[in-house]
């Protein structure tokens, strides 16, 4: 179950600590690849991420396989929206969200901030049309996978934070599923 964590200020110096290392890498990351001015490796959605994986770690939507999952997932139909469809924002920009939450659905990866990066993925300007495909790679896995080795160190250094959440509802209703397919055999 989600716990709330407005009053513990145990849980803000933790959650500041682990959004300040995460960011603080993929922008250090950015900062030695990238000019100043191109905002490549350091996407918004990232943001939204840290919030979640960082401020909220009971939530089913910041565990490992949303993180990495929905961003992926996400990116990879972003791209291809680019790729496929004519270059009229209108079109391309909720094609490329509303496909992003069904793909996340259909996957068990649904992360909200995976809507922004496919969003980024057509409305992020040249430098990102010209990564293609591998902007799936690198921003987005390379930049997800950063804020999960942070998460799993920041978020498991007390003995109150947990990440990943080990007993979760999602993991039991899946295990339940998953006993119901093999029992009909």
């Amino acid at each position: 179950m989600y716990r709330e964590t407005l009053v513990d200020f145990r849980e803000h110096f933790w959650s500041f600590l682990g959004a300040f290392i995460g960011i603080g890498l993929i922008a250090y990351i950015q900062s030695l690849q990238f000019p100043p001015l191109e905002n490549v490796f350091l996407i918004g959605s990232f943001g939204a991420s840290a919030v979640l994986v960082y401020g909220a770690i009971q939530s089913p939507l910041a565990q490992p396989r949303n993180l990495i999952g929905g961003h992926v997932v996400s990116a990879i139909v972003g791209v291809t929206v680019a790729k496929v469809m004519p270059d009229i924002i209108w079109l391309t920009a909720p094609l490329a969200v509303a496909t992003s939450i069904v793909a996340m659905q259909i996957t068990r990866s649904l992360h909200p901030p995976g809507g922004a990066t496919a969003l980024i993925a057509v409305s992020g300007g040249t430098k990102i049309a010209e990564l293609g495909y591998l902007y799936v790679i690198t921003p987005v896995f390379s930049g997800a996978l950063i804020l999960l080795l942070v998460a799993l160190i920041f978020n498991n250094i007390t003995k109150k934070r947990h990440y990943p959440v080990k007993y979760s509802r999602l993991r039991r209703s899946r295990r339940r599923q998953l006993k119901q397919r093999f029992e009909r055999f």
